[in-house]
């Protein structure tokens, strides 16, 4: 499991579907290819798969700063208003995002309390959110916005009531999440036991005797071997690559027990809410363990008091920060999106990047594989701009809960 950052943030308007193709249509690989892209155009990520916590320490917010970053679920987001930055700016390509983000950033600021804003984000199967929607939220939308809750999904039903019910098993990562617990399942295994582990020891038994074998099957084996069978967490074919480079024995198998391992066993179950989302397919309730940290209690009113300083832009990063004053920006958050970017597109946004930046500024991203790609595909006279803190960016990787990428890496402009 790696690659969950939403690529769409990167991409030219009008081409969520071939910005992907590098390939003839009639190959393999070109199909592959425009196969991601139409599977990315819908919603993706119903929560973002970075962990918050790591973020802000990278960055080392001071208040009245400025962040650029792409918005997948919203999550994290929310979650910078609480170092009090003066404004974020939010980009994405992909409308489902771009919507469920408004939306995030609307109850917040519209629901009458933290109660209600855990009943719709964080609860499942609580009948009366989209009635709260309705009464509280919907009238304070923008026009777009609104049509976007109020349309009808395939079924016929107001996408809204999906807050009646459980968002995170929709979209693409919900989707293959549950493949997998069926996958299990078949098995005769139950990935839902690991969450109900009372120690890191028993976090650590379960998922050797449980989980792990599950990758030394054929079946397992022969899945993963296809690039296609990680679609729906979010990597194209280009980040494949990157990812199986990893694999020790050659196969991208052992690369994903040793990613899934990291999840499962490196921190508390109570503390580890990305793993309450893989093994039980929700967030844990109160007396289990900590939300997310945009839903914390001691965080809502900070982001209450905040939610007017997020611009969201359906438009991708370059194009956003090329109409931003030149050093205007403290604070960049790429995610893993130059995994798949080619040198071409990785300078011109780094271009960007370097004009906007303030003196001391900082860019996190995170990578499929261990290694930075910047020394390959970013082109000197812009790379010599900025340091590498690579034992910080060391230290954090180990701390990231999310616990699937290969690295983690923090820039810092040079005075």
């Amino acid at each position: 499991m790696t690659g969950m950052a939403p690529i769409t943030g990167y991409l030219k308007n009008n081409q969520l579907k071939s910005a992907f193709v590098r390939h003839r249509a009639l190959s393999k690989e070109g199909f592959s290819e425009r196969l991601f892209g139409l599977l990315f155009s819908g919603l993706v990520y119903p929560q973002i798969w970075e962990d918050p916590d790591v973020d802000l320490a990278a960055m080392e917010m001071e208040p009245g700063q400025t962040i650029a970053t792409i918005g997948s679920g919203g999550c994290n987001m929310l979650a910078y208003l609480t170092a009090e930055p003066s404004q974020i700016d939010v980009v994405d390509l992909n409308h489902h995002h771009i919507a469920l983000n408004r939306l995030k950033l609307a109850a917040f600021k519209h629901l009458p309390s933290h109660a209600d804003v855990l009943r719709m984000f964080a609860l499942t199967g609580v009948k009366t959110n989209s009635r709260s929607f309705d009464t509280f939220i919907a009238p304070f939308l923008d026009a777009d916005t609104l049509k976007y809750w109020n349309g009808r999904d395939a079924r016929g039903r107001r996408r809204i009531t999906i807050f009646d019910r459980d968002i995170y098993k929709t979209g693409l990562l919900g989707r293959f999440i549950g493949a997998g617990h069926l996958a299990a399942k078949l098995k005769g295994r139950n990935l839902q036991r690991l969450t109900t582990a009372r120690s890191l020891h028993e976090q650590r038994e379960i998922f050797e005797s449980d989980i792990a074998p599950l990758f030394d099957t054929k079946f397992i084996r022969w899945v993963t071997a296809q690039k296609s069978s990680l679609f729906g967490l979010g990597i194209p074919p280009q980040q494949y690559v990157e990812l199986a480079e990893g694999a020790s024995d050659g196969h991208i198998a052992s690369v994903l027990r040793e990613r899934l391992k990291k999840l499962a066993c490196d921190f508390p179950i109570s503390e580890n809410y990305f793993a309450w989302q893989a093994f039980s397919r929700r967030y844990p309730t109160l007396g289990e363990g900590a939300p997310p940290t945009y839903l914390k209690a001691e965080n809502y009113p900070k982001i209450c008091a905040n939610t007017d300083r997020v611009k969201v832009h359906h438009r991708n990063m370059t194009e956003m920060l090329g109409l931003k004053a030149a050093q205007s920006v403290d604070r960049f958050v790429l995610l893993d999106a130059q995994d798949w970017m080619t040198p071409a597109q990785v300078d011109a946004l780094w271009t960007e990047i370097c004009r906007t930046a303030r003196p001391d500024a900082r860019v996190i991203f995170r990578t499929a594989g261990a290694r930075s790609p910047l020394p390959v595909k970013l082109s000197s006279p812009l790379l010599e701009q900025w340091d590498y803190l690579e034992e910080r960016s060391a230290e954090l990787h180990k701390l990231d809960r999310s616990a699937i990428y290969g690295g983690f890496h923090i820039y810092r402009k040079r005075a």
